[in-house]
């Protein structure tokens, strides 16, 4: 009999993390939409609803100036204007977001 491959944390599971981290800095906004983006684009597996997603974006344009983080500099206004991330990923997000997955699915 084939084993199956258990399906970890999925959608709106990470909803909660998201908004704690991120009411508490708008700095949290960078990892979280490299994260989100790691987890819909590479892994077919959202981590936030898209919704969620496409307000990560307004928000990261609209404090924009303000936010420091040392993976701003892999986003672009642009990329957040149309919603989507195209360009590298950091081992580190990479690791996030298996970390977030295991440990939302306890």
């Amino acid at each position: 009999m084939p084993s199956k491959k258990k399906r970890i944390v999925s959608g709106p599971i990470a909803e909660k993390a998201f908004w704690d981290t991120t009411d508490k800095s708008i700095n949290m906004l960078v990892p979280w939409y490299l994260m989100a983006s790691y987890a819909y684009y590479e892994q077919d597996d959202p981590i936030i609803q898209d919704a969620t997603f496409d307000r990560c974006a307004k928000n990261m344009l609209h404090h924009w100036d303000d936010i420091e983080h040392m993976h701003k500099h892999l986003i672009t206004t642009d990329m957040l204007e149309a919603g989507t991330y195209i360009g590298d990923y950091p081992g580190m997000v990479m690791g996030a977001v298996n970390s977030i997955r295991e440990s939302l699915n306890g």
